[in-house]
């Protein structure tokens, strides 16, 4: 979807969200570890929208020091402060009938919050220096890296600019929770870098997938894409244990081996003819995931939605169509 790689069921769920919410005009916050893909996710909402032909105007307002931000924000007036040699509009003009997104706005300093609660309210910004308000026409995406309900809690971020915001909450996962989406987006990496440098990739067979499925990916897929370029350049055809950098050997950076993609999942069945089948191979997965969870909780139906994140319904559903089976001991272990 919009160049979002994924397949887990948590990401389904968030292209579904986005599909629903992008014809609507709400405002929208996302939340998400650094290296999800938050803009990624804006762009989907703003080219999903009816605002798709306007502007899609990007700020991060970590990146901007404080005292040029406002200015950036909401423009400024000839005059205004030294080197203000001329009007210049700020990014909500510039966005006006379009879609503007605020990267980071838990960063934003308490008198821009002030500033910025005024916008989403009134609709109009003030130019540093300027006499004048100036309407704006557009949809305020707004993105966090923080928890913006503890920051209200600590006094740090206003309570009635967090509910502004806090219209439609979308959580974007991190890498750690869709592990089964490693060998579709390290296949999209390699695709990627084949387009740019013109040249054969190396292969990332199901050994490599499994040390990757065992790391934390704190830097998500930021940090995966960096890596396979680095694999790119450094390994031979084959990429080998030893090419891997030595962190991701390392325990204290390895996930809960309940939450790892079991090896054998990366295992595709080929036909003679060399060829497979994807819907055939999801469906495989699926099974196991589905098979192995209600086998950990032993088979209780409400436990087992739990550990895969599904509605109870939906797990039944599931199991009646797809006609699993809780496997009985044979009556020779029984005897036994």
């Amino acid at each position: 979807m919009n160049g979002i790689i994924g397949n887990a069921p948590c990401m389904r769920k968030l292209f579904k969200l986005i599909e629903r919410i992008a014809s609507a005009d709400s405002t929208v916050l996302i939340h998400g570890e650094s290296g999800t893909g938050k803009e990624l996710i804006s762009r989907a909402i703003h080219e999903n929208s009816p605002r798709n032909n306007g502007p899609m105007v990007p700020v991060n307002c970590g990146a901007i020091p404080e005292d040029l931000l406002e200015s950036e924000l909401f423009g400024h007036a000839k005059g205004s402060f030294t080197g203000a040699v001329r009007d210049r509009p700020g990014r909500f003009v510039m966005a006006n009938g379009g879609t503007i997104f605020l990267d980071e706005i838990g960063d934003m300093s308490p008198k821009l919050q002030v500033k910025m609660l005024r916008v989403l309210q009134e609709r109009t910004v003030e130019p540093v220096g300027a006499m004048k308000s100036i309407e704006v026409d557009v949809r305020v995406v707004a993105a966090t890296h923080k928890n913006l309900e503890e920051e209200v809690e600590k006094g740090t971020f206003r309570e009635d600019l967090f509910y502004r915001l806090n219209v439609v909450p979308i959580h974007v996962p991190a890498l750690r929770e869709r592990l089964e989406d490693l060998p579709l987006l390290v296949e999209h990496f390699l695709k990627k870098r084949e387009n740019i440098t013109g040249l054969s990739s190396v292969s990332i067979g199901p050994e490599i997938l499994e040390i990757m499925g065992r790391y934390t990916w704190k830097g998500n897929i930021r940090e995966l894409e960096n890596l396979v370029e680095r694999l790119t350049v450094l390994a031979d055809d084959n990429v080998l244990p030893e090419d891997l950098p030595e962190k991701l050997f390392d325990s204290r950076n390895q996930t809960d081996p309940s939450q790892r993609v079991p090896p054998e999942a990366f295992k595709v069945q080929y036909d003679d003819d060399g060829q497979t089948d994807f819907n055939r191979e999801v469906e495989r997965y699926e099974n196991q995931l589905i098979l192995g969870a209600l086998n950990k909780t032993g088979w209780n139906k409400n436990r087992a939605a739990q550990l895969l994140n599904l509605n109870r319904t939906t797990l039944v559903e599931k199991i009646k169509k797809k006609g699993l089976e809780e496997e009985k001991p044979s009556e020779d272990k029984r005897s036994g």
